[in-house]
């Protein structure tokens, strides 16, 4: 679907004719973010108890925050075994919620151990166990930096050869980093929706991305941020109307009323209600507009989620 802003138009197209599209000079951004293998399966080595872990962020020196399954069966100082003996997990503390810290350990390097023992963490509503092939099909074909456990699904439509038939036209690219977290996955409460601030996740705006922005700007073309989650590094690293350099956690939470510094266009997936990538894309695109869209989209059966439809939103509210 794309729906043109600017002349307040909604057309029908397939993802294959985005170099028709867009214009020479218009920059693409892409989150280069790798979903690891961030599901483990293990047993308690005392009691041989079944655990699940989620790994959320490395914190350091080898300690990870993550989730345990069943939530209330560990304590402090439990052991888990993981992928016979290949990578082990001392419980550090435990918190609310099934909330945990862990320190994990292994012969091999740990990121190693994770990838060998570990499965793709697929959404929750596919309804299925993850194979040997999710641990690529579930990855853009530019993902570069380990450490999400989502991929930045907007950015699974592009192909390598689309990727060259654009830049042929003179549309370049650059990348960003967001580490997609658990928090993309969560429905919103009503507090969670009436506070500033939105679930931490880590991101990179590299100097180089920064430079061909402003120069993009400069030339009176297009940023056209692929996926909610570069909207959300951008936009980190935006304020006053200038981009600059960023690296670290951000909370940022865009909502409407919002007023983007950093992004012109906007390539999405058709989101989830209550959820914090709805709510931004409505601040982007105007919420009259896009309740219009989506009520369309699900007229002509428009697929939804993470391997779902894509929506190009050209100029949103600034």
């Amino acid at each position: 679907m794309v729906l043109d802003s600017e002349r307040d138009i909604i057309s029908h197209r397939v993802f294959s004719d985005i170099p028709e599209l867009l214009k020479p000079g218009d920059l693409l951004v892409l989150n280069d973010t790798r979903v690891f293998s961030a599901r483990l399966i293990g047993h308690k080595e005392r009691t041989g108890g079944e655990v699940e872990l989620f790994l959320l962020n490395h914190v350091d020196n080898g300690a990870w925050d993550a989730l345990s399954r069943p939530a209330r069966r560990l304590k402090s100082g439990a052991q888990i075994v993981f992928g016979e003996g290949i990578l082990h997990a001392d419980v550090i503390n435990t918190g609310t919620d099934g909330h945990v810290t862990v320190r994990l350990q292994s012969n091999l390097p740990v990121d190693e151990a994770i990838d060998r023992v570990g499965v793709t963490p697929l959404p929750p509503y596919i309804r299925r166990e993850p194979d040997s092939h999710d641990s690529e099909r579930y990855q853009t074909v530019y993902a570069r930096v380990r450490g999400a456990v989502a991929a930045p699904t907007a950015g699974l439509h592009f192909t390598r050869t689309l990727l060259n038939k654009l830049a042929k036209k003179g549309i370049e690219n650059t990348p960003v980093t967001l580490h997609v977290g658990i928090g993309t996955f969560r429905p919103l409460s009503e507090q969670e929706a009436e506070k500033n601030h939105l679930h931490r996740e880590y991101c990179i705006v590299p100097d180089e991305t920064v430079r061909k922005v402003r120069t993009c700007r400069e030339r009176g073309s297009r940023v056209i941020a692929v996926g909610t989650t570069t909207v959300r590094a951008l936009e980190s690293a935006s304020s006053g109307g200038k981009t600059v350099p960023f690296t670290g956690w951000t909370d940022i939470f865009i909502k409407p009323p919002y007023a983007f510094t950093a992004v012109d266009s906007l390539i999405t997936n058709f989101h989830l209600p209550r959820s914090s990538l709805l709510m931004l894309v409505s601040a982007f695109a105007g919420r009259e507009r896009l309740l219009e869209a989506y009520n369309i989209a699900i007229r002509e059966k428009y697929r939804f989620y993470s391997y779902g439809d894509a929506m190009l939103i050209l100029g949103g509210q600034r």
